[in-house]
């Protein structure tokens, strides 16, 4: 029966999520989520260069007139925390500190519940991070 309850499409449930990040300069972008993060380009046109975060489209669509946020738009959940800095900062990554929070020497900062966060920006200002859970 058309409209029935267990016909009815469940709207994004098993969807695939698509992030987007607003950049100013696909070329900066690229050398920068391609070359320094060691995301895979999938594709590229004057509209976008989409990356591949791990099964996961992103992205990276020119904006002229983009203002970085005051806030973290988009991360990844690593299992070596320590490690994934390491080799970000070998790339030439930089990480952030924040007044009042207590960070390691890496920069990276423990959350009352047990998860490691650490944060960058991309060439944009655009806030990144990086989270491990607790073992």
């Amino acid at each position: 029966m058309v409209g029935d309850v267990d016909t009815v499409d469940p709207g994004l449930h098993g969807a695939r999520f698509v992030g987007f990040v607003p950049v100013r300069d696909l070329d900066a972008a690229r050398a920068f989520y391609v070359d320094r993060l060691g995301l895979a380009s999938l594709e590229e046109s004057p509209f976008a260069l989409v990356v591949d975060a791990n099964g996961t489209k992103l992205r990276l669509t020119p904006v002229p007139e983009h203002r970085a946020q005051p806030f973290t738009i988009a991360g990844w959940d690593v299992s070596d925390i320590e490690r994934t800095v390491d080799a970000l900062v070998a790339s030439g990554v930089e990480f952030h500190r924040y007044e009042g929070m207590d960070q390691d020497a890496r920069g990276i900062w423990s959350a009352p519940g047990g998860d490691r966060v650490a944060w960058f920006a991309d060439p944009d200002g655009n806030t990144l991070s990086l989270t491990a859970a607790p073992p």
